[in-house]
């Protein structure tokens, strides 16, 4: 064993040279190949080979060759991959980046605003030095938090970087790995984190994991997208290992702020602590003192995730809610197919997950026939991240559509309010914050044909859950996922950024709302909000500050004009020795609104349709009042 290595795998500077260390226990012979030579490495008594070479600089590449076949592989744990992923490996130097953030403190779990960002469409040129140009535009609208989707190396020439075939190396399509650190720099110099869309439940094809190791893949059956990775089988150990290591590497050498964990419920995982558990632990200690941030995406919706690890959880800080999306999409476009079939996007769903989070917490959910979720009216708000458009959620679609052409603009900036102004943390996906109508298609490209069949079929078979895909016109306009074509018609068009002026001030001023307000702050850490429903599609949310006079009431409206007597509920009251008094409104002209009608609660009042109003307590006003006479009179007219 090599002495001071950083990590347990991969290439690592010496100041006389390079050490390098993999793991292949099914092999008796591993050779270095440096310089077209061949360098015999040391086998060591669990499976390592390793290897210290003197003289040997950055940018340095080299191979390894396996029981001296005639193929020469990548590293496992390859820093850099200039010519792609079946090419050499590079040496790099970790330390050679100058960091200038050395006052930032991290992330933590409370009043984030999240932005999903995928490098390879988010500008022109797709590449991170492009896209930290355009971090003080995320800045202008409230963005504190970038969710960066996978960057490690993978097959082809552009794809949504989930099936990675390197973990430790960035793409060489976006930049070199000090372009990756120059973005987060930068991103850390405007107050911004950035947290990175992790893969560790499959390798993507074209891996060569298996010619090191069969140890790597579980011997149960596959997951949806591969082999299962092998987190609790025989010689599990240097492959939980690897996985941990990874995830340390990425906070301590690119100072990223945490991860975003993808589809934890296909980590397999019987031993305790839960790999993820691990995973969690060993990001806090890489990041020495600065707070972590670390997202799940877990499909069971299993609460246990983000409890304390001494309690018997994972240490997450927050999930993914997709019921929340479902019930808005529902409520957005009328329709609930497929997967969205147990979701009505009815008043009493967006109230409960106002205060809940997660809708299904253990019940029968019928579109699996089973029980679904797990006990979590214990979680605070802000375990929860809400969105109304991610990746999947767009891309599962027959025309990769956003919201912005499925519904009517006065709806959408009403769930839009929903959104920002609710409890859970929000998250807007690349271009939602300037109304962006750019489709996002699933993309990947696939260098060999018999796979690109298969990434065609797949995405074909999965879309069919939807009824209205099965259209056979519909189904054979499906854009080709393996398609360049595909790819180029998801990158965003910045010119809307100049043209849609009213949804970027529509977002600014809603997440300057969330932070301004102290009903907003305190509803995401306690849970301080409870609301009732008005009507079929409407219902209002009150925001409870600690001195009553700083509550908020925020009313929603998803249908037709509604006209409102009188609200029998206690919560609609305004704080003691105040009335109700506009604060915002979705249809102000500043959004593209048609105009916010005069509006009092202590009257009679028409909630308009599709809007999104918010009250907050002011000194009530002297009232005139009807004597017994007008009383009576009164009285008689509403009698019917």
């Amino acid at each position: 064993m090599i002495a001071e290595r950083r990590y347990p795998i991969g290439a690592e500077l010496r100041e006389d040279g390079c050490a390098f260390r993999l793991w292949a226990p099914e092999r008796d012979r591993v050779d270095l190949v440096l310089d077209d030579h061949d360098h015999p490495m040391e086998r060591e008594d669990d499976g390592y080979f390793s290897l210290a070479v003197a003289g040997v600089k950055e940018g340095a590449l080299y191979h390894f060759r396996l029981d001296g076949g005639e193929a020469l592989f990548a590293d496992p744990a390859s820093r850099r991959q200039p010519e792609g992923p079946t090419g050499p490996s590079m040496v790099v130097n970790a330390h050679s980046f100058v960091w200038q953030d050395a006052g930032w403190t991290g992330v933590v779990r409370d009043g984030q605003v999240v932005y999903e960002m995928h490098i390879g469409t988010f500008t022109p040129e797709g590449t991170w030095a492009a896209a930290a140009k355009m971090l003080p535009r995320l800045q202008e609208v409230g963005v504190t938090v970038v969710e960066m989707m996978p960057v490690n190396e993978f097959d082809g020439a552009f794809g949504w970087g989930y099936d990675g075939v390197l973990p430790f190396a960035p793409t060489r399509l976006y930049g070199s790995p000090d372009d990756l650190k120059a973005f987060i720099d930068t991103a850390h110099s405007l107050g911004i984190g950035v947290i990175l869309d992790v893969v560790y439940n499959h390798f993507g094809p074209g891996h060569r994991f298996k010619d090191f190791s069969r140890f790597y893949f579980s011997q149960g059956p596959a997951n949806e997208w591969g082999e299962a990775i092998n987190f609790d089988g025989e010689n599990s150990g240097p492959v939980r290992e690897f996985f941990i290591a990874n995830a340390a590497y990425w906070i301590e050498e690119f100072h990223f702020d945490g991860l975003r964990i993808d589809a934890i419920q296909a980590l397999i995982d019987k031993t305790r602590p839960h790999i993820v558990g691990e995973i969690s632990r060993a990001c806090r200690r890489a990041g020495k003192g600065r707070a972590i941030y670390i997202v799940g995406e877990n499909e069971p919706q299993e609460a246990r995730l983000v409890k304390p690890l001494e309690e018997g959880g994972d240490g997450l800080d927050s999930l993914w809610n997709d019921d929340f999306h479902h019930s808005a999409k529902v409520a957005l476009t009328g329709r609930n197919e497929a997967y969205l079939h147990d979701h009505r996007g009815a008043p009493q769903e967006f109230i409960a997950a106002a205060k809940y989070g997660y809708l299904f917490q253990g019940q029968r959910h019928d579109w699996q026939d089973y029980r679904r979720g797990s006990p979590s009216l214990d979680l605070k708000p802000s375990h929860f991240i809400h969105f109304l458009q991610n990746h999947d959620q767009i891309a599962n679609s027959a025309k990769g559509l956003r919201m912005s052409s499925l519904a009517s603009p006065p709806r959408i900036r009403a769930m839009t309010a929903l959104l920002m102004l609710g409890p859970q943390t929000p998250m807007l996906f690349q271009g939602q914050e300037f109304g962006a109508a750019t489709n996002f298609h699933y993309f990947a490209d696939q260098p060999h044909s018999d796979t690109k069949a298969l990434v065609r079929n797949g995405r074909s078979d999965f879309l069919s859950q939807f009824p209205s895909i099965r259209d056979p016109e519909i189904k054979a306009g499906l854009a080709d996922p393996c398609d360049r074509a595909t790819f180029e018609s998801s990158r965003l068009d910045w010119s809307e950024w100049e043209k849609n002026i009213s949804a970027r001030a529509l977002h600014a001023d809603l997440v300057s709302l969330r932070r301004g307000q102290p009903a907003f702050r305190s509803a995401a850490d306690d849970r301080r909000v409870d609301g009732s429903v008005l009507s079929t599609n409407a219902f209002f949310l009150r925001f409870f500050a600690d001195e009553s006079a700083g509550d908020l009431l925020l009313l929603l409206n998803f249908g037709a004009d509604l006209p409102v007597t009188s609200v029998p509920d206690p919560l609609f009251a305004a704080p003691a020795g105040c009335e109700w008094s506009l604060l915002w409104s979705s249809e102000w002209s500043r959004y593209g609104g048609t105009g916010q009608r005069p509006i009092d609660l202590m009257d009679r009042f028409l909630l308009s349709a599709d809007s999104a109003l918010v009250f907050a307590g002011k000194p009530e006003r002297p009232r005139s009042r009807r004597d017994a006479a007008g009383v009576k009179v009164w009285q008689d007219q509403i009698t019917f």
